[in-house]
């Protein structure tokens, strides 16, 4: 019986997708980056790698380019079995929230005085932000179980960084949020003339609370909601 948990096929077209983002995936996996990186997740599910998410682009299916924004940038799928859901930072329903997220509720709360979800449901995932134009974009989008980084630079961030591109280039008024170093580095990508970007420490515990830019107190979503306002009357 399959796992429905992990990946079952490198081919991009079992993979959902918003219409919108088509043009920029065809031409992505028609590279000799993105024909490598197929290969090497076929080589992989060859030897019965066990690799998360199912869905990869799943962030790409759930918030159109057209709907964007605010952008949240994460590095690499949670590795544990059932976790990874293809958005970043949130985790499948009914698993454990991870520390990183209870991070991102306790700074929700005390930021907008908005209590985190109740557990189980709905938990952990933040489908419901994709779907009202929070783009959760890691920028490597699969890994195997159990060993984080697994599938750094194989070509996901070459797609990702175009992402990222496309969305500064065309659309107007995008928060980025920027949250620890690795994520920092991809504000090269963001034209912050038409853009807000809002940088922090990453939410997990061991770097939320240390200066120079402690992300508990970062203020970033009331930030975010007075940038929106302020440039939109919804």
């Amino acid at each position: 019986m399959s796992d429905f948990s992990q990946l079952q096929s490198a081919d991009p077209s079992a993979w959902e997708l918003a219409p919108g983002w088509s043009p920029l995936l065809d031409d992505f996996f028609a590279s000799q980056v993105g024909v490598g990186l197929l290969a090497f997740l076929r080589e992989r599910l060859k030897a019965q790698a066990v690799i998360f998410p199912p869905q990869p682009l799943r962030a790409l299916a759930l918030t159109p380019p057209e709907a964007v924004r605010v952008v949240i940038l994460g590095q690499d799928p949670y590795h544990g079995r059932g976790q990874a859901e293809g958005l970043a930072f949130s985790v499948a329903p009914g698993i454990a929230l991870p520390p990183s997220l209870r991070n991102i509720f306790k700074e929700i709360q005390r930021d907008l005085g908005t209590p985190p979800p109740a557990f189980p449901a709905p938990g952990g995932s933040l489908a419901a932000w994709a779907k009202n134009g929070v783009l959760l974009l890691n920028t490597c989008l699969t890994a195997e179980e159990g060993r984080p980084a697994s599938h750094a630079k194989r070509g996901w961030e070459q797609l990702t960084d175009t992402v990222i591109s496309h969305v500064s280039k065309h659309q107007q008024n995008v928060v980025f949020m920027l949250w620890g170093a690795h994520a920092q580095g991809k504000s090269e990508l963001i034209d912050a003339s038409r853009h807000k970007i809002l940088m922090a420490n990453h939410p997990s515990p061991l770097s939320a609370l240390r200066p120079p830019l402690p992300f508990i107190g970062c203020g970033h979503f009331s930030a975010a909601r007075a940038w929106r306002q302020g440039h939109y009357r919804a």
